[in-house]
């Protein structure tokens, strides 16, 4: 079962998840992990798609020799593999799950599986199982970075601030979670530089945290409709603006959106249907846009 973007000092460390912000903490929390009291210049090897890079395709055998060679003034290496998303067929990684079978001791092995940049790579696929198991395997951990959605993403986010050095009052969390809406891994960095620059256990409320928000984050399309069924128009528009601008949803995306909603609406009307079921029904969706319908 993956951990959830926790580690310790283990071998090797498998790291998933497409939220940037979450595994680059995870990489940074894994590598100091690995470390422990070596000098990070000499014992740390970062290696990328462009170390992967063979004429138009990519190997990974570079990674391989990478995590045999020896440290040399120091008493362990830690290798990272970033961009290791390139190899998702079984056979692409079979040199690395060969290598898994008998790691040498004095490597702390890093995987990121993540999308490579250039050329652009549009879908990351699974890991391959294979890997997964030869991790586990040898004691690693494998660590899914995704902070999930809905309810799971709200919990992690109360979670972050719980956690966080420093005591942020409850209008402070609600501000930081109103203003990030559903780029919720922005707090990863909010939180560290608001550790940076108050004492550990500093009491914070509105005004101590405010000027370090930065801008707006997307929000849901529902928040949209919420705003205009309340008739509500300065949040109307400020969720609109925030769906097209930080969401990064195209207008006519809105526009679908918009319709869909107002269309079950006018389906809803006089037909005497009450609750969530049958609307669900009648109108062929899950129940959550069923519900917004017979509210409106």
């Amino acid at each position: 079962m993956p951990n959830r973007c926790t580690v310790g000092r283990v071998t090797v460390v498998l790291i998933t998840g497409g939220d940037d912000p979450l595994v680059a903490e995870a990489v940074r929390n894994a590598v100091n992990a690995a470390l422990g009291g070596e000098d990070r210049s000499l014992a740390v090897e970062v290696l990328t798609e462009e170390d992967y890079r063979v004429d138009h395709d990519f190997e990974i055998a570079c990674l391989i020799d990478a995590a045999q060679t020896a440290p040399f003034l120091t008493t362990r290496r830690v290798v990272v593999g970033r961009h290791i998303g390139r190899f998702g067929r079984t056979e692409a990684v079979g040199p690395l799950v060969a290598y898994l079978e008998a790691p040498l001791s004095t490597t702390s092995l890093v995987l990121v599986w993540e999308r490579g940049v250039e050329p652009s790579q549009q879908r990351l696929g699974p890991v391959p199982k294979a890997l997964t198991e030869a991790v586990v395997a040898i004691g690693g951990d494998v660590l899914d970075c995704d902070l999930g959605r809905g309810r799971e993403a709200d919990r992690w986010l109360a979670r972050r601030f719980d956690e966080a050095e420093i005591d942020l009052d409850v209008q402070a969390r609600n501000l930081i979670v109103e203003r990030v809406g559903e780029d919720r891994s922005r707090v990863v960095g909010l939180l560290a530089s608001l550790s940076d620059m108050f004492a550990p256990g500093a009491a914070l409320g509105v005004g101590d945290i405010a000027p370090y928000l930065g801008a707006a984050g997307g929000v849901a399309p529902w928040e949209l409709i919420d705003a205009i069924d309340a008739g509500d128009v300065p949040m109307a528009i400020d969720r609109l603006h925030r769906n097209l601008g930080a969401g990064g949803r195209h207008p006519l995306g809105v526009l679908a959106v918009l319709h869909s909603h107002y269309e079950r609406l006018l389906r809803l009307d006089g037909s005497g249907i009450r609750d969530e079921r049958s609307a669900a029904e009648t109108l062929g969706v899950s129940s959550f846009p069923a519900k917004k319908a017979l509210r409106a």
